[in-house]
């Protein structure tokens, strides 16, 4: 087997596979979601912005710039809706989590109150015993009976 070397990539073959990454947001020098720019597209193919030239690289120049105009910054990249996106779901998920501590907090007072209730109506049985041992209930006459 002979092994041939590897030839050694093009610069602008080096900045199509930046723009590329960048356009995933899967950079491999700069942070994700950082905004596709000529002078990014430079930095992540690990070269100085100044080495990108519209005079040396028109096509791939016009390419980023029809990018940038169909994307503008303002635009949420997938990394950016990725972080959203989790954001959301954590924010849902503490919401959940705070509305579960909110449900166990009111069971928690529910139970207290129905205890409560039942030790004061035991009271109340209680003095009504009492009372009506010392003091009998009235009987009930009816206007109809004689006596």
């Amino acid at each position: 087997m002979s092994s041939q070397p590897v030839e050694p990539l093009s610069a602008e073959e080096r900045f199509r596979q930046a723009f590329e990454r960048l356009k995933a947001d899967q950079p491999k020098v700069l942070k994700p979601g950082i905004p596709v720019t000529q002078n990014n597209v430079a930095r992540e193919a690990g070269t100085d912005p100044s080495a990108l030239k519209k005079a040396r690289f028109p096509a791939l120049i016009r390419e980023i710039q029809a990018y940038i105009e169909l994307h503008p910054p303002g635009d949420p990249s997938a990394g950016e809706k990725r972080k959203r996106h989790r954001s959301a779901n954590r924010s849902t998920q503490e919401r959940l989590e705070d509305m579960i501590r909110q449900r166990d907090q009111a069971q928690s007072i529910l139970a207290s109150a129905n205890k409560r209730i039942v030790e004061l109506t035991e009271a109340v049985e209680s003095l009504q015993r009492t009372l009506d041992e010392l003091r009998p209930p009235p009987t009930q006459h009816s206007p109809f009976r004689s006596t």
